[in-house]
């Protein structure tokens, strides 16, 4: 959640930061402000590029500001006028410089920033000389070295030393406190009588933080914060508003995402992404269908949903209660494939509604978008068909490839394989432990997981639950500590079903007691915490599947964690993805096309996770049961370009396939400034090329994946 200055500006005052005075004026109310002229006046909107649109005004006296005030409630910034406006004092200024605190995906850091040069452009020459970036350790933040480099890097004369290093240290007190992933100060100024003022401000809020953090939530103003996106936070649901006229539901971001492209390649735009992830039951459905009924830009729905651990039939049956024989207020095109379908399919074909078609794929629900356009007029007509530049379907032109960290390979050496050696041969079970296993959730998939294990190779041999010690679970025994449960028992693999605030210690934990492999189911950690937990896991042999991931399955043998078995069949193809949802897509198929699956592995849709595209597959280079692998990307972060770069570079001997969601996506938030400084997003054009470059087949829809594996395992020759 991206604050405007105002709430910004609440942090830092509250974290002792200088920041000017300032009042709030809203519509058709005057205002009689506490300090004497020149004002500036802001409008107070959470976007970028607020100075460059004429959001910022001088006032020179009470005579100009009703008239400045209308000006600015009247201009839209990236789509959005504001609900308020602050004013403040004009400040005497002698130096403008930049400071921020981020959390970069790109550098797996937390990255502190000073910037000789503030203000609107401070982003451009970002690889130049004015801009010092350093890597901070977690979690102690900032080192007193690094804050003097930041110090003497600006130019500070020597007296504003001990206000600097005050305000670097408080600055970082606030991102850790606050749960925020980036506070920025720009431009941060040195006023004519010496001392340092935070003039502007941006912090950006990491939702998983203001989950767990009571209070947190505050800081958004109410004004800002959108009503139907508020109502969807609210009921457990994910919902971003897009441009289109096809209101989607679906469940699970990637699968959400991968729709969110159909349907915009094929004319039929989406007003919206809305993932209803595990909240597709009664509930769950009636605040989603109440959102997408009420919004005036949705004239049609798409509902698809994949059913994994969660059952069609049961979705079905909740739509069903939720339209309670009536025909729906727009007409709904509901596709449902997985666990439970035909049984779902059945209860929705039975209701006879008009306004509801039910298809059974992807292909048959355009076909009913279209026929649903042509009977809606003229409000529904289809449009063209367009593929962002850079796409699948376009290609794109290159570009020069961002700057990232060195590449380096896995550095494997010593570390465990993905699947011991002797469970891959068949000649014992694989052992899992279950941290957290006196859970619902834990104890139902822990039951899942024996059952598929007891008819093949895979055993939940004990569980781990603080002060539970000495219970037993459905036969399974359960320690107060891992240490404790491996004095016992041999664990090739521990699940972590903890919630997210005790997540990283969970993880933590089992490296610490030698643990070989964690994969840690649980979602909702914060960015911040997750990046600690792997800054302490560095040079630890425990291999970490995770955080937000659905485990690890291989087909026949074992599954470590949430995936349904259904959609997998044995074969020769390794499977790793960002989504759960896209993973059962994909098996359920290359298993209709009669392509089995060696394993598939959930990377993790967080930004920052424990083994990556380029350590998976460096796992299964030498694997003779896998022939080629299956890359289920997402359009953010460089995981695919590192993969692509060291392939090109090892050599990589096993065919490649790759498919990406969310190419049709509009830009995603950028942390101010900070983002263009530390991110580098070079975006879908490079992504895609330096696929290309390494050789990988890129499949433009989930439809081409099975064709593009048939043709590579065709083609390729086992050694």
């Amino acid at each position: 959640m991206r604050l405007c200055e105002h709430a910004s500006k609440l942090i830092f005052a509250t974290a002792g930061i200088p920041v000017p005075p300032g009042i709030l004026i809203r519509p058709g109310q005057s205002a009689t402000p506490p300090f004497p002229p020149p004002w500036y006046l802001k409008s107070q909107v959470a976007a970028g590029g607020r100075g460059k649109a004429g959001g910022i005004v001088r006032i020179e006296g009470p005579q100009d500001l009703e008239a400045a005030a209308a000006r600015l409630f009247a201009l839209a910034i990236a789509g959005k006028k504001p609900p308020f406006l602050r004013l403040e004092p004009a400040a005497a200024i002698e130096r403008e410089m930049y400071l921020s605190l981020a959390v970069s995906r790109a550098r797996r850091s937390l990255a502190l920033t000073a910037g000789r040069r503030g203000g609107m452009d401070v982003e451009r020459d970002a690889g130049g000389s004015h801009i010092l970036i350093q890597d901070l350790r977690l979690p102690g933040g900032p080192s007193a070295a690094q804050t003097r480099s930041a110090f003497f890097h600006l130019g500070l004369p020597y007296p504003a030393w001990p206000d600097f290093q005050a305000l670097v240290k408080n600055l970082y007190a606030a991102l850790t406190g606050q749960g925020l992933l980036l506070a920025e100060i720009n431009p941060l100024v040195l006023t004519t009588d010496g001392t340092l003022l935070a003039l502007d401000g941006k912090a950006e809020l990491d939702d998983n933080a203001v989950a767990l953090l009571p209070g947190a939530d505050h800081l958004a103003v109410p004004e800002e914060v959108d009503p139907v996106e508020a109502l969807a936070r609210e009921r457990g649901l994910s919902l971003i508003k897009l441009s289109g006229f096809v209101g989607l539901l679906a469940n699970g971001a990637g699968l959400a995402m991968a729709t969110m492209d159909r349907l915009n390649f094929s004319g039929f735009p989406a007003a919206n992404f809305l993932d209803v992830g595990g909240a597709a039951d009664a509930a769950g459905l009636d605040a989603a269908l109440s959102i997408l009924f009420d919004d005036p830009a949705v004239q049609v729905i798409c509902i698809n949903l994949f059913g994994g651990i969660l059952s069609c039939e049961k979705v079905a049956l909740a739509l069903a209660r939720v339209l309670d024989g009536r025909p729906p207020k727009k007409p709904i095109v509901a596709r449902l494939a997985g666990n439970g379908a035909a049984e779902g399919l059945g209860v929705l074909h039975g209701l006879a509604l008009d306004g509801l078609a039910v298809v059974p794929d992807m292909d048959a629900a355009m076909a009913a978008l279209a026929g649903v356009c042509r009977q809606v007029e003229p409000a529904v007509r289809p449009g063209e068909a367009v593929a962002p530049q850079g796409s699948p379907r376009t290609g794109g032109t290159l570009r020069a490839a961002a700057s990232r960290r060195p590449l380096a390979g896995p550095g494997r050496d010593g570390l465990p394989p993905l699947v011991p050696k002797d469970v891959a041969a068949g000649v014992r079970p694989m052992r899992i432990m279950i941290q957290g296993i006196t859970g619902k959730t834990a104890r139902l998939h822990a039951g899942l997981m024996a059952a598929y294990g007891a008819a093949n190779a895979g055993q939940v041999v004990c569980g781990v639950t603080p002060f539970r010690g000495g219970q037993n679970v459905d036969g399974v025994p359960v320690y107060d500590s891992v240490r404790q449960a491996l004095a016992d028992h041999e664990v090739d693999i521990s699940v972590i079903f903890v919630p997210a605030a005790h997540a990283p210690d969970a993880i933590l934990e089992a490296a610490l007691a030698g643990v070989p492999r964690v994969a840690c189911i649980t979602e909702g950690i914060p960015q911040l915490a997750m990046l600690t937990t792997l800054s302490d896991m560095a040079g630890s042999p425990t291999l970490l599947i995770g955080p937000n991931t659905p485990g690890i399955i291989v087909p026949g043998r074992f599954k470590a964690g949430i995936m349904p078995v259904d959609p997998f069949t044995p074969g020769p193809v390794a499977i790793f993805s960002r989504s759960g949802t896209l993973t059962y897509e994909a098996a359920a198929r290359l298993s209709a096309a009669g392509i089995g699956q060696a394993a598939a592995v959930g990377m993790g849709g967080d930004p920052f996770t424990g083994l990556g595209f380029l350590e998976l597959a460096e796992a299964v280079r030498d694997d003779p049961a896998v022939n080629a692998v299956l890359i289920l990307g997402e359009i953010g972060g460089d995981a695919e370009e590192r993969l692509a770069e060291y392939a090109l570079a090892t050599a990589y001997p096993k065919p490649v396939a790759v498919c990406v969601a969310g190419v049709s996506a509009p830009p995603g938030r950028r942390l101010g400034h900070a983002g263009a400084i530390l991110e580098n997003a070079s975006g879908a054009a490079e992504k895609f090329a330096s696929l290309r470059r390494a050789g990988f087949t890129v499949c433009a829809d989930l439809a081409d994946v099975a064709p593009a594996m048939a043709r590579l395992l065709a083609g390729h020759r086992v050694l």
